[in-house]
Parts: C-alpha cells; structure tokens; sequence
C-alpha cells in the first residue's frame, strides 16, 4: 500500500515529513524502499514518490545525512507546495533559527522570502549549500516484513542519520511505529536491496528471518557535528560504533589504539556509511592493515595495484568459498572478544579484472576527521538494524552464511 504524508522541503529542494499530518487512516507496522546500486558511481540509490501530483524522484541514500533534500528545480510544479515561515513549529523542529531572504526575484519553489532555511550537503563531494525549509507531499510503500502493499537522474539525498528530521525519525514520528530501522544493500547492480523503516521481521527469500539471527552492539555518538557547514552546534548525524580492535586471520594488528576514540574536538573513532564505497582506513591503520593481509595470503602472487586499491592479487590463485573468495578472515571487535563483526571474501575482495582481486579497503591519509569508516562494499549483503530509541546497533554478519542476499527481499505485492 502507498502512503502519503506531508514533507516538509528545503528547496534546493530539501524535505522532511511533518509528523503530525499523516494522510491515511491506515497505520502500518513498517514501511519499504527499494535500493539499488548505480554500477558507474557505486552509489546507492532510492526512489519516492513526492509532490501532487505524484512525481517519482531518484535519490543517492546517505546512512548519516541530516534529512532529505532534492534540487528545486524550474520546472517544479506542485499544488500542494508550501514554505515553513520563519521561527514557525517546522523550522524549530529542524533547528533552523535563521530566517531565509530570496531577492529581485518571483517568489518560487526554492525561492522565498521569511522562511527559515538549513545547509544540506553534498557528501559526495563534499559541497553544502543554502536550501529553505519548504513542504509537499511525499509517497512510500508499507510492509509487514515479508511483503509490501504495493547516479543517473539523481536529484537529491535520501538522509537517515540521527536526527529529529531525518527520514527514520519522521517516518517513526508520522506513523507512530518504533524508532528503528534498517539497511540491506545489496551487492548486485541488477537487484535491489531495501530500506525497512520500523520494526522486523526481515524476511528475505526461501523464508529467512534475518531480525533473529543479529548481534548487537550499542552506537556512539560523536558529540561534535561531522557536517562540512551548519548553523548549530549539534552532534554528528553520523552512526558511529566502538571498534577495540581489528583481527585478521584471529590475530589482532598492531595500532594506535587512541585512534579507535573519538576525542574531545570529535576527531577519531568509526562511523559506518553508504556514500563512501568502500572502508576507508587512516594510514597508519591502513599500513598494518596491508602487511597482515598480505601476509596471509604469502603464496598468493601479488600484482600491480588498480586503483584507489592499494593491494592486488592473481585471482587464479585464490579458491572460493559460500562467502566468497577464500581469503584471511577480517574481524572488527567491538566492545568485548565476544562480539565480533566478521568480513570474509564477499566483502573484502573487488573483483577489478578476469584475474585480479584486490582488497577493498583503501587509505584515508593522516589526521583524518574519522579513522575507520566502514563503507558500502563492506555493508553488501549484511542486515544492519538501528535501534534509535536505544541506542544499538544489530548486525548479521554475511547473509550468505544464511543462503540468501539483501536482493532476496520480495517487493511484490501480497494483496
């Protein structure tokens, strides 16, 4: 079933949904977006439904955005558009204090005078702008788990970090079901992963249950912002984890453990994101990181790197197993031995030629703002459940292990 609600839009164009205006009747336990994987830019996207009449609008899905924005484009036409004035409840909910000024021009999508606006950011690139908070009316599709109701034209992003705007939270707030969430991308181009918003089940082809095979272990929060530019000092929207320590093949790497904290300017720890490809070590973690690796793979011939990889090898060479290529296991330890986050071949190697495999981890540099961020390709076929209202994160490990994938989910109808 599709549902409509009220969205609040930052144009350029920015929206969020306004939680007290849900236009339906109909509660459902949970709601579902297809995502897919773009093959060029290796981004991962979604698809809502938004303005009256409805218009279908791409998105890249950014796990750690503030909230959803979309380009405001000329040609956007809406009946049901409408601006959030300035110092109104929507713009206090956004924290957005800061009225909005659009001179020498008509009054437009985008364009308004006494209205509150925000800074969205480009976290592919890095580039924040100007957008007005702004409302229209948006479009997605429930779930019970098991089936819904039923970077290419991209025009905006999808934001699902922790904050009272983003998608999660206002999904949660508009239809009253539990601040949870979940991620299941997957790693193939042609098929489509989701996006659960509410509670499980996750039950993914022939009957698998995921929700009752997780781990779980608590999220951190980054107490200085990781945004580019805002008006507000608030906390990151980021989610980020404890890592202790790294282990390949069962033993621990030697590092600057000081690194794994995040210190009083926000600087270190580890965040997990889908706009970043693939996981992204600082260097000097990155270094130790190679040299055990490699070592683990001593009779493996190493060739010359592809890049932005720093470690490639004859694939001929190497077997395969259920989860992929057989190579050392990696295991993030989180907050004790006991709860561990495994990545074995499927996520660890990139298949970059017929005969070349190369480690998908890739250097950050020195000082970075975050030392360890876990990236997409690490995330593919891996369910990722956040609990915001407790502050935890429930991770499967590989799918694989289970005989099923994140593009095993059935979007068609059961009605």
């Amino acid at each position: 079933m599709a549902l409509s609600s009220k969205f609040l839009l930052f144009c350029f164009l920015l929206f969020f949904i306004s939680p007290s205006i849900a236009k339906t009747s109909f509660r459902p336990k949970a709601l579902v977006l297809p995502v897919t994987k773009d093959g060029s830019t290796l981004q991962y996207l979604t698809q809502i439904k938004q303005r009256t009449p409805l218009v279908p609008v791409k998105l890249t899905l950014d796990l750690g955005g503030q909230f959803l924005w979309v380009v405001c484009e000329k040609e956007y036409v809406s009946s049901s558009y409408r601006f959030a004035p300035c110092h109104s409840a929507p713009c206090s909910l956004a924290n957005a204090p800061y009225c909005f000024e659009c001179f020498g021009t008509k009054p437009r999508p985008g364009c308004h005078n006494n209205t509150c606006n925000l800074l969205p950011e480009n976290t592919i690139n890095g580039i924040s702008f100007n957008g007005p908070v702004s409302m229209d009316v948006a479009s997605i599709q429930s779930t019970d788990g098991k089936n819904p109701d039923l970077a290419k034209g991209v025009t905006g992003m999808a934001g699902l970090g922790r904050t009272k705007i983003s998608l999660p939270s206002l999904f949660s707030s508009a239809f009253s079901f539990k601040r949870k969430f979940a991620i299941c991308l997957s790693s193939s181009t042609k098929a489509n992963g989701a996006v659960f918003f509410g509670d499980g089940p996750y039950v993914m082809l022939p009957g698998v249950d995921v929700s009752k095979s997780l781990t779980y272990t608590p999220l951190i929060l980054n107490p200085v912002t990781t945004a580019t530019l805002t008006f507000t000092d608030l906390p990151s929207s980021d989610y980020f984890i404890e890592v202790k320590s790294i282990k390949i093949n069962g033993h621990v790497i030697p590092m600057n453990t000081s690194l794994l904290s995040i210190d009083k300017k926000g600087f270190g720890g580890t965040k997990i994101s889908t706009v970043h490809p693939y996981t992204v070590l600082e260097s000097s973690i990155y270094e130790v990181f190679i040299e055990a690796f490699t070592k683990g793979l001593a009779k493996v011939p190493r060739v010359k790197p592809v890049s932005p990889f720093g470690a490639c090898f004859n694939s001929t060479h190497i077997g395969s197993t259920r989860a992929g290529a057989a190579v050392p296991q990696i295991d993030l330890v989180l907050q004790s031995s006991k709860v561990i986050w495994s990545i074995f071949g499927a996520n660890s190697m990139v298949q970059v030629k017929d005969d070349v495999l190369c480690l998908g981890f890739v250097d950050g540099g020195v000082n970075p703002r975050t030392s360890i961020v876990i990236g997409g390709y690490q995330l593919e076929d891996n369910l990722l459940q956040f609990d915001l209202a407790t502050s935890r994160l429930g991770f499967s490990s590989s799918l694989l292990f289970h005989r099923t994938t994140c593009s095993n989910f059935n979007f068609t109808s059961n009605a």
